[in-house]
C-alpha cells in the first residue's frame, strides 16, 4: 500500500492545480491547493518549534475552517497524529487533553487549560515568514498500519468511542472510491459535516492527490452555499437530503406548474451536479427515487467508523433499496442470523483506543474483522441490503419478531415526518416517537402515514399509537448524531412517560 499511498503522495508531493473554498453564510474565500500545501508546511515547521513531532498529538476541537484543514495536513507532514474532537460532544478543559494524551490542543471555544491554543492564531503561523535559517521538514513516510488520527463514534448508543485509524484503511478507501467515480480536475466536491469525521477529510486528501476542487462549508450554510458554489458532488447524510426534497416540494407548489421538478431542484444545486453522494445512516427508497427523477442521481453506500466505506452504489452498478456492490479490499461475512461482519485487507484497527471494558472484544475480531451489529443479506447480484441493526429487533410475547427499521422507514416517506422511531413498551404493541417535519406539526398528515403504513403490515407489526415530539429532534437538543441519526436510548428516556401512556398521541384507527 506504501507505494500506491495518498497519504505519502500527499506529504511528499506538492499539487500543481485545484483549489479550496470555505463557504458560509456571508461569502466563499478560496485558495490555491499549492498555496495550501506551502501553508501546511510552514505551519508544520512552526508546530516542530513547539516540540510536535513523530508520535506526538495534537488535538482540535473547532468548527469547520481553513485553520482546521492546515492543522491536519501539518500533523501528516510532521507525521503526528491528530484528534478531532467535535463541538458539543467535548469541552476543552485539562481532562481532555490529559484523557486523550493531547500535547497541543487547538481550539476556538473559551478556555484557559493549559497546553490549549486559540486556533485563531494558527492562520497566522501559517502565513508568516520562514527565517533565514528555517531548516526544510525532513521526509516522512507513512505505513499501513501507522495511525493518522483518532476518531470517534457518534455517540449514537453513549459516550463516543475513540479509534486510531490507520493509513492502510485511508488509502484503500481512497483507491476503492477513486476507481468507481473517477474524481478529476473539474470537480468540486461539497462537504458540510464536522471535519473531526474522518470521511470528511477524504475528499480533502483526494483534492491533494487528483487536483480537483473540495469546498468545505457547514451545515447551517450548506443550502444557502449550494448556489453559490455550484459543486458537482455533494456529500451528504440522508437527513440532509429529506430536508433538501421536502423544500424542492415547497417551491414547485409555489411555482404552480411554472417550473419543472427538474429545473426547482438545479435551482437549488446548481447546474454542475454530476452526482449526490450519501450513507451514514439509512435513506428512504422514496427520497432517492425523488433526485433521481429530478436529474440528480443519488448513491448510498455503507460503512461504519470501524470499517472505513464497505459498500457503494455508483454509475453502471446500482440497485434501489440497496447500498451497493462490495468495494474492492473490503468482504462481507453473513453468519446465521443474518448479522453483518466486515473484513477488510486493511482494517482501521484491531480495537478501540478509548471505550468501556469489553467494547472491543464485542465489536473487532482478531485478524481486524469488524461485527456491525447489523442485520442484511446479499442478493444474486452481489448487492448488499441492509434490514436493520441486530440490537433493534423487538420480540414480541407471543415470540413474533419484528425488524423495525422498515416500518420506521415507511413512516418517514411522509411529508409531514422526519423522523420515526419504534418502542415496544409492553412487549405487545409498538409505539412511534416521530419527530415533525414542521411546527407545528401537521397532525393529519402523521395519522394519514399511519393509516397507510398500518395497511400494508401484518398484524404484529402495526404501530398502535403515534407519541409526537413537541419540538422536531436535533443535534442540540441531545436526540440526533452529528451525522443526523436518531439517538434511540436518548429519544426513550426524553419521552418514556408519553411512550408508556396509552391515552397519549395518534392513535391507530
Amino acid at each position: 500500500m506504501t507505494d500506491h499511498s495518498t497519504i505519502n503522495h500527499i506529504v511528499s508531493i506538492a499539487p500543481i492545480a485545484g483549489r479550496i473554498s470555505f463557504a458560509r453564510l456571508d461569502g466563499t474565500q478560496s485558495i490555491g491547493l499549492p498555496e495550501l500545501y506551502e501553508m501546511a508546511g510552514r505551519l508544520a515547521r512552526r508546530l516542530r518549534e513547539r516540540g510536535i513531532g513523530p508520535g506526538d498529538r495534537i488535538g482540535i476541537l473547532a468548527a469547520n475552517s481553513l485553520e482546521w484543514v492546515l492543522l491536519d495536513l501539518a500533523a501528516l507532514r510532521l507525521k503526528a497524529e491528530t484528534a478531532g474532537f467535535e463541538p458539543g460532544k467535548f469541552d476543552p478543559d485539562d481532562q481532555l487533553t490529559t484523557c486523550y494524551h493531547v500535547k497541543l490542543l487547538f481550539t476556538d471555544r473559551p478556555t484557559n487549560a493549559p497546553g490549549t491554543v486559540p486556533i485563531g492564531e494558527v492562520r497566522a503561523l501559517a502565513e508568516g515568514p520562514d527565517g533565514a535559517d528555517a531548516e526544510p521538514l525532513p521526509p516522512v513516510t507513512w505505513a499501513p498500519r501507522d495511525v493518522t488520527t483518532i476518531k470517534f463514534t457518534s455517540g449514537s448508543t453513549g459516550t463516543p468511542k475513540g479509534l486510531g485509524a490507520t493509513v492502510g484503511s485511508i488509502d484503500s478507501s481512497l483507491a476503492a472510491v477513486q476507481e468507481i467515480f473517477e474524481h478529476k480536475p473539474g470537480d468540486d466536491l461539497f462537504v458540510f459535516l464536522p471535519l473531526s469525521l474522518l470521511q470528511q477529510r477524504y475528499w480533502i486528501y483526494s483534492a491533494l492527490a487528483h487536483g480537483h476542487d473540495v469546498t468545505i462549508s457547514t451545515y447551517e450554510a450548506a443550502f444557502a452555499a449550494l448556489r453559490r458554489v455550484e459543486p458537482t458532488v455533494v456529500m451528504g447524510v440522508p437527513a440532509f437530503y429529506e430536508t433538501a426534497k421536502r423544500q424542492i416540494e415547497a417551491r414547485l407548489r409555489r411555482a404552480d406548474g411554472t417550473e419543472t421538478l427538474q429545473q426547482v431542484a438545479r435551482r437549488m444545486f446548481g447546474d454542475r451536479i454530476r452526482y449526490l453522494w450519501t450513507g451514514s445512516a439509512p435513506a428512504a427508497s422514496a427520497m432517492l427515487r425523488f433526485f433521481t427523477e429530478a436529474g440528480l442521481p443519488i448513491y448510498e453506500g455503507y460503512g461504519l467508523n470501524e470499517t472505513c466505506i464497505v459498500t457503494k452504489n455508483h454509475p453502471g452498478a446500482s440497485r434501489e433499496g440497496s447500498v451497493g456492490k462490495v468495494l474492492r479490499g473490503k468482504k462481507v461475512l453473513l453468519d446465521e442470523d443474518g448479522v453483518i461482519s466486515v473484513h477488510s485487507d486493511h482494517p482501521v484497527g484491531y480495537g478501540y483506543a478509548y471505550a468501556a471494558p469489553g467494547d472491543s472484544e464485542r465489536v473487532f475480531g482478531r485478524d481486524g474483522s469488524v461485527r456491525t451489529g447489523d442485520l442484511g443479506y446479499v442478493d444474486e447480484d452481489g448487492f448488499l441490503f441492509i434490514r436493520g441493526r441486530a440490537d433493534d429487533v423487538i420480540v414480541l410475547d407471543n415470540g413474533k419478531k419484528v425488524v423495525i427499521r422498515p416500518i420506521e422507514e415507511s413512516m418517514r416517506s411522509s411529508p409531514a415526518v422526519a423522523e420515526c422511531v419504534l418502542f415496544c413498551p409492553t412487549q405487545t404493541d409498538l409505539v412511534a416517537v416521530v419527530s415533525p417535519a414542521t411546527v407545528p406539526a401537521d397532525r393529519d398528515g402523521i395519522a394519514a402515514q399511519l393509516s397507510l403504513t398500518n395497511a400494508s403490515l401484518a398484524k404484529d407489526e402495526r404501530i398502535s399509537r403515534v407519541v409526537v415530539a413537541e419540538t422536531p429532534f436535533s443535534i442540540e437538543g441531545g436526540l440526533l448524531t452529528s451525522q443526523y441519526k436518531p439517538k434511540r436510548k436518548q429519544i426513550l428516556d426524553a419521552y418514556r412517560a408519553e411512550i408508556h401512556d396509552s391515552k397519549e398521541g395518534i392513535h391507530a384507527a
